[in-house]
């Protein structure tokens, strides 16, 4: 069983999703801490004037320390109002719009109390109309203990995996000699970004993956996972 985890992403963007399709078996990772300005609360779609950032507001006072999981939206400003708005603006005249408006409004006509939740609601949403099919579960469900390369390990021991795949930056503090004894694979995943039309001039790369979806419709996932590995070519480099 091919494992992979991530902190709950808004919006999340194309590197997520390759790495998520990979695998059999998907933990929102919600109960590690919450970090402000990071892509947990934010991300990008391309308007005329350039790349902006969605950012969803989260109670921050008194809350040092709080996991994703606890972490709750400051619903005093109105941003589910805005967040619509700046995506009908920079999207509504692309090709698959009206494909996916009706999912988008519906979230920001809803009310969301914490932030993972409202993250994994569209994260699974785009995995369904994108066409991946994972279990997805959400480690506040378990009781994974360590710290960074051991809370990775645990959680594989804990799940049963014997391969799990790590973003890039996870070369960084894996302890590979751990896992290996604990007899369990790991993968680094080395995500290339495709070029993909686009509504304004050259390529932006990096947007949210609506910013794929709006823009290619059906076609998005055989874009997302072009020049990349696939997850039948990892499972026989595995086997």
């Amino acid at each position: 069983m091919i494992l992979t985890a991530h902190q709950p992403s808004y919006l999340p963007w194309l590197g997520l999703i390759h790495k998520i399709a990979l695998a059999d078996r998907f933990v929102s990772f919600d109960q590690v801490q919450y970090v402000p300005k990071d892509w947990i609360s934010r991300n990008q779609i391309l308007t005329a004037q350039g790349p902006i950032y969605l950012t969803v507001p989260c109670q921050s006072k008194g809350r040092f320390g709080s996991t994703i999981a606890k972490t709750k939206i400051n619903n005093s400003i109105n941003w589910r109002k805005k967040h619509w708005a700046s995506m009908s603006l920079a999207y509504r005249k692309s090709k698959f719009f009206h494909r996916y408006a009706d999912f988008f409004k519906d979230t920001y006509e809803r009310d969301w109390n914490y932030l993972a939740d409202l993250n994994v609601h569209i994260l699974k949403w785009m995995l369904n109309e994108l066409g991946v099919s994972v279990v997805f579960e959400a480690a506040r469900d378990y009781d994974f203990h360590g710290e960074k390369s051991a809370l990775v390990q645990n959680m594989c021991q804990q799940l049963g995996a014997k391969q799990y795949i790590f973003g890039a930056l996870g070369r960084g503090y894996a302890d590979l000699a751990s896992f290996e004894a604990a007899g369990i694979t790991v993968v680094f995943q080395d995500y290339r970004h495709p070029e993909y039309p686009q509504m304004r001039p050259g390529f932006t790369p990096y947007m949210s993956a609506l910013d794929l979806m709006f823009n290619c419709g059906p076609d998005s996932l055989d874009i997302l996972m072009s020049g990349n590995v696939t997850a039948q070519k990892l499972r026989r480099h595995l086997k």
